[in-house]
């Protein structure tokens, strides 16, 4: 695309491009934040803040610890944890010592730890004990060597610590036994390298910062590379995206960011935790985002500013009995990403919080963000917006060539945050780089004359019924407006007339909910090949930790 449309529908205030020459590196930016910041709480957890001068000794003497291992620059060093306090220590000690960070799921099963610490050739491994017994089950089958052990409480003070672990590990047995002879523990690594001094590396824009595995929905997972710059040119972005609305802040306040959704995905990584530093916020870590009583009960301590979330987060906290607990007044952006946000969840979210979700869309691949809605918006527009700074997309069809606005096509980004290829695969990445430099990202989108881009689904998940097109996302979008509907997900099934059909399947708000309401609402709302053949209710749907439903176990089912 030539002409970049989407910059006319700008807010006053937002560049259209960012100086990506700004920061060499991450740990320029992270050292910068460190000092200009030093006296602010960095992070609250369980009731105990650290300041960004704390994080600061801390990740510097982690650091120092990681290089006494003898690993060399560019060493992969895995994070395996929820959102507790060591996570972004370590994350700012294993960039700042030059060593690439891999972030691991910690719910991930043997198998798939197993793989992606072979994939990655992950050297070094930090993990939460409460995970320890799945990497002792795969442990010789991979590259590391060496294990760095974390508990709960290790950052809460003794007392408090030792109160918390004991709890974790005896009453509510969350610590299965394991036997891992060779590791390490948080603490007595940093009390090891106490008084070190960190070796600084020379750390360069091309260098890699982080390899970012997909969630191996289109096949095995594989590791996006995201070079420093990338993640740099992204946070700049974001922050300037953001800016309009997050300046509205009182002078003299700071920032309280909500970091619900876990760590290790790109979405928290990205706009919560690295956006919070690079701004100078204070990062409220919720390690459990299940547990709607305790986060609601967390966020009632705190002014909340900001808050990124997926659809089912939003949707869960506000249909929550708890949720006015919180005062909401303060909070200035919701960011919905991750997957698709349901426009009765949204309407749902502005009469509850009167701040309207600003929804985005981006990919592990392009570290994540690559469109938003603009944060001045009053409205929800059911859309994924326009791109941010420096990002151009444009539309594909099936041959490759661009598709005119108001027809659908696969998307396609290109911009400065857009990784450098999958990890030692450069046949999957020759699959889904242009020869112009843009990723195509399996999604089919549409743009409108505005420069507004809206998805249509993921080209795999299109459901064919009768050679006509369904697309599960929208579907899902009507059915949730439905009163008494808690969520739903549909999917294609086989049929021996159609090729397909629709199968539909609904978690209940309303108990009293019947399947002829429900197809009848679906006659009255959808035309006939987009109308459930089967209609299935469950109590739950099946999900990622992330909170993203997943289609492709509904369909065996």
């Amino acid at each position: 695309m030539t002409d970049r449309i989407w910059l006319r529908s700008y807010p006053p205030g937002v560049p259209s491009d960012i100086d990506v020459t700004r920061y060499a590196s991450m740990v320029d930016m992270m050292e910068e934040s460190f000092k200009k910041f030093a006296d602010r709480p960095a992070y609250s957890f369980m009731g105990k803040t650290q300041s960004y001068k704390q994080v600061d000794e801390l990740s510097q003497t982690f650091g120092v610890y990681l290089q006494t291992l003898g690993l060399a620059k560019g060493d992969r060093v895995a994070v395996m944890m929820p959102n507790v306090l060591q996570y972004p220590i370590a994350v700012a000690g294993i960039l700042r010592a030059g060593y690439t960070l891999v972030n691991v799921n910690p719910l991930y099963t043997a198998r798939e730890l197993e793989h992606q610490l072979k994939d990655s050739g992950a050297k070094a491994i930090v993990i939460l004990e409460n995970f320890a017994a799945t990497l002792e089950k795969c442990l010789a089958a991979t590259p590391v060597k060496h294990i760095v052990l974390c508990a709960m409480g290790d950052q809460l003070g003794l007392l408090k610590g030792t109160l918390v672990n004991y709890v974790v590990r005896n009453v509510k047995k969350m610590v299965p036994v394991f036997n891992l002879p060779s590791a390490v523990r948080f603490n007595a690594a940093i009390a090891k390298a106490s008084g070190g001094s960190l070796k600084k590396p020379v750390i360069k824009p091309d260098d890699v910062a982080v390899l970012q595995y997909t969630g191996g929905t289109t096949g095995v997972s594989k590791g996006a590379v995201l070079l420093q710059r990338n993640l740099v040119a992204n946070l700049l972005q974001t922050d300037d995206w953001f800016d309009p609305a997050l300046k509205k802040i009182p002078a003299g306040e700071q920032m309280n960011v909500v970091c619900a959704l876990p760590l290790y995905h790109i979405f928290a990584f990205t706009v919560g935790m690295m956006l919070s530093l690079r701004t100078g916020g204070k990062l409220i870590l919720i390690p459990n985002p299940r547990d709607f009583p305790a986060v609601l009960a967390e966020l009632a301590k705190h002014k909340v500013h900001f808050f990124p979330a997926v659809n089912t987060l939003f949707n869960g906290l506000a249909n929550h009995p708890d949720f006015n607990k919180v005062n909401w007044s303060n909070l200035l952006v919701s960011a919905g990403g991750g997957t698709a946000v349901q426009s009765a969840v949204a309407k749902l979210w502005l009469e509850k919080t009167g701040c309207t979700i600003v929804e985005g869309y981006g990919l592990s691949e392009t570290s994540p963000i690559a469109t938003a809605n603009p944060v001045i918006g009053t409205e929800f527009s059911g859309t994924i917006g326009l791109p941010v700074p420096s990002t151009w997309l444009k539309l594909l069809d099936d041959d490759g060539h661009e598709v005119p606005v108001g027809q659908s096509g696969e998307i396609a980004i290109k911009g400065p945050q857009v990784m450098a290829g999958y990890w030692q695969r450069p046949d999957e990445t020759a699959k889904v780089m242009t020869a112009d430099g843009y990723f195509k990202s399996g999604d089919i989108g549409v743009m409108d004359e505005r420069g507004y881009f809206r998805i249509v689904d993921r080209k795999k998940d299109m459901i064919l019924v009768s050679g006509f097109n369904v697309f599960p996302t929208e579907l899902e979008d009507v059915v949730s407006q439905m009163e008494g509907i808690m969520e739903c997900a549909c999917v294609g099934m086989p049929d021996e007339k159609t090729g397909e059909a629709v199968k539909l399947v609904i978690v209940k708000k309303d108990p009293g909910v019947t399947e002829a309401q429900v197809r009848a609402y679906c006659k009255e709302n959808l035309t006939g090949y987009k109308q459930p053949k089967v209609v299935e209710f469950r109590t739950e749907l099946p999900k990622t930790p992330v909170g993203k439903i997943l289609r492709r176990e509904l369909r065996g089912k």
